[in-house]
């Protein structure tokens, strides 16, 4: 059985959990029996004395991109600092009545989700405030195997973002523990990190797999085969289609008005990609890009992970686009309250300047990680 960070606390003295804590969480952060992170710390001892919440809130419903406000948690009845709202890290005087922060968010594996980002702002934080943080480390849910992680590094000059901050592949196939000590390594080492391992996981399963239950992430990640597809379907938000938002599958599907579903699912299929078909659809979002009008497109399945490529999947829809609808398909801004601006989304996603127009023109780029960096982490994973 695969056991989380949550569930390996018995290291903890009396005297440390009486420490004041603060707890990095979301509503997805569930112990082995299902109780919620921050009711069983509670429960076990841990003097907790305020909440941080990511994207989607505490709850994790709220829309993607949406600030998030303070309040108070109904269950535990703890403060609630939203660290996606007016601010995106944690401020001095957020953490000035803390001895130690914990962190516990279930991720998705992909750069792009801003669950990893969040960590790594609360890292800089505790570096600089000199707190100590403990990362209670969950599975990778779509898999450890570091032959399939994939997608150009980010550009960190040219790309930085909230949904991308320093170079690592679209798909990492890290765990975000795994992150956080590569990057303490890498750009803190001043930070007093501990990262509470997962116990009896194989690397090339799944969480499924694994025996532990997805679930959604965000109100978008609704389920297993989503997550797996988003890292090339999430890079559909940076042109002007509906990736599926306003249905009941959203990013496992696209679609626009202007689309003839029949050829796009003809052509995709001559593509040839591993582990992956595509249906044609005909649908009419509720809300989203195209809300109220019936959308030609396609549907993806996910026929075997094991040998799936999201990401060099979703580079390939959109220059099939792009050469099927070159006078439809344009550019997208996308607003969040992380870009209020909304530009150069699809370059903040794929890590990549001027993607669309590179896309749009077939210049050739890899999404293949860089050889050196996969070495890298590989050979940091053996410590």
């Amino acid at each position: 059985m695969v056991i989380c960070g949550i569930d390996t606390l018995d290291g903890f003295s009396a005297n440390e959990k009486k420490l004041r804590w603060g707890l990095v969480t979301n509503e997805v952060a569930l112990t082995e029996s299902g109780e919620r992170s921050r009711v069983h710390l509670m429960k076990t001892g841990f003097h907790l004395i305020r909440l941080f919440s990511p994207e989607h809130g505490l709850y994790a419903i709220g829309a993607d991109g949406e600030k998030q406000l303070d309040g108070r948690d109904v269950i535990t009845g703890l403060p609630i600092t939203s660290l996606y709202g007016e601010k995106m890290a944690p401020e001095a005087q957020d953490l000035s009545d803390l001895d130690a922060i914990l962190f516990d968010i279930p991720d998705v594996g992909c750069r792009f989700y801003t669950y990893l980002w969040t960590l790594t702002l609360f890292m800089e934080a505790c570096a600089r405030e000199q707190k100590k943080l403990i990362v209670l480390d969950r599975p990778n849910p779509i898999g450890g195997d570091l032959e399939l992680a994939e997608g150009p590094l980010l550009d960190e000059i040219k790309c930085n973002s909230f949904i991308g901050r320093w170079p690592i592949p679209v798909r990492h196939s890290c765990t975000i523990g795994e992150l956080a000590a590569y990057f303490r390594s890498t750009r803190l080492p001043g930070l007093d990190l501990q990262v509470i391992p997962i116990q009896n996981w194989n690397r090339l399963n799944t969480a499924v797999e694994a025996g532990w239950p997805f679930l959604p992430t965000s109100p978008a990640i609704r389920d297993l085969e989503t997550a797996i597809l988003y890292p090339g379907t999430g890079l559909l938000e940076g042109v002007f289609i509906n990736e599926g938002r306003g249905t009941e599958r959203p990013f496992t599907q696209l679609g626009a008005p202007w689309i003839d579903g029949s050829l796009l699912a003809k052509v995709f299929s001559q593509l040839g990609l591993s582990g992956v078909q595509a249906y044609a659809i005909t649908y009419i979002p509720n809300s989203g890009i195209y809300a109220g009008e019936t959308c030609g497109g396609i549907q993806f399945q996910v026929t075997d992970a094991r040998i799936f490529h999201p990401v060099k999947m979703g580079v390939e829809i959109i220059r099939l686009l792009c050469h099927l609808y070159p006078e439809q398909l344009i550019e997208r801004n996308y607003y969040t309250a992380a870009n209020p601006a909304g530009t150069k989304h699809l370059d903040k996603l794929l890590g990549v300047p001027d993607a669309f127009n590179r896309l749009k023109t077939g210049e050739e780029f890899s999404t293949d990680i860089a050889a050196d960096w996969k070495k890298e982490i590989a050979d940091f994973l053996i410590y």
